[in-house]
């Protein structure tokens, strides 16, 4: 039997916990348990897509998930503007 040492036990807790907190974003903010999709690699691209959509948020400064995507549904031109290409 393998011997975890605290320190090692504990940065697998903290990947674990932060595993579950993507998964309960992508529930709770973008409904993914109520996908209907589950044939293929669908489900794995459309975890991509919603894992991207949390990062671009992140990126230009958003920390509340649910208002980013309540802005961007509103205004996709926005969205938009988040994976053009600058010049």
């Amino acid at each position: 039997m393998c011997q975890a040492t605290p320190a090692q036990l504990a940065e697998h807790v903290r990947k674990h916990w932060g595993i579950e907190a993507l998964h309960h974003l992508r529930d709770v903010t973008l409904r993914e348990d109520a996908s209907k999709i589950r044939t293929g690699s669908a489900p794995r691209v459309m975890a991509a897509l919603r894992n991207t959509a949390l990062a671009l948020a992140e990126l230009v400064g958003r920390r509340n998930h649910a208002a980013a995507v309540d802005h961007n549904r509103s205004h996709p031109d926005h969205a938009l503007d988040l994976i053009k290409p600058t010049t």
